[in-house]
């Protein structure tokens, strides 16, 4: 196989895991993102009784926190992928058993959620596959007040890594990112969007909006 089909591989199983590749990646994805969720969730200044959804939770590790910090709430994790949903359940398995995580197979820009029901989302490297109907959808999800926090390698980076391919990754930078949240319904005033770094000095942003 050419290196560039493998590159282009790699990048739809990051897009959406399946099969032993999926499997690798999710292995893969649950040590990088380490880092990332802890900022996001830091973000996030959840309450305990909140209602949190994580947009492609992947292995679930992120919602594992959530739910201790949310004893009295409910986490949602949302992915498209079965692979990385049976991760987290087995990440969850109690939880689940409690009711207090439920896990849900659907897409981004078509969340299987009513409209002003959720407090905060978490979206940790998921916007590059988001798209505006993503942010739309998110925004319709969440209840007046509530908060999302994105975070993203920044495009001064994902451009060096052979596997974001236009076909499978939108990139951003700041004005970028600001840019599609406004697309996605929120106003520039609810929206801040700052550079940090992640493990090895890796750009990225943090993006949080309030609807």
């Amino acid at each position: 196989m050419p290196q560039s089909a493998i590159w282009a591989a790699i990048g739809r199983q990051l897009q959406n895991p399946s099969g032993f590749g999926g499997r690798l990646i999710a292995g893969v994805m649950a040590i990088a993102n380490r880092r990332s969720n802890r900022i996001a969730i830091r973000a996030l200044n959840c309450s305990p009784d909140n209602t949190i959804l994580d947009l492609g939770c992947g292995s679930g590790l992120a919602l594992r926190v959530l739910a201790a910090m949310a004893g009295q709430g409910l986490i949602l994790g949302l992915d498209h992928s079965e692979i990385m949903l049976a991760q987290a359940l087995r990440h969850n398995r109690h939880a689940a058993r409690q009711g207090r995580v439920h896990l849900l197979r659907g897409r981004i820009d078509a969340l299987p959620c009513r409209d002003d029901t959720v407090d905060r989302i978490l979206g940790v490297h998921v916007v590059y596959f988001a798209g505006e109907a993503g942010v739309r959808e998110a925004r319709r999800v969440l209840r007046p007040g509530g908060r999302i926090v994105i975070i993203a390698t920044d495009r001064s980076a994902m451009t060096r890594w052979k596997f974001t391919q236009s076909s499978t990754h939108e990139l951003f930078d700041v004005r970028g990112l600001a840019d599609l949240l406004v697309r996605g319904g929120f106003a520039t005033s609810e929206i801040s969007v700052t550079q940090i770094k992640l493990a090895f000095g890796v750009p990225a942003l943090l993006a949080i909006a309030t609807k």
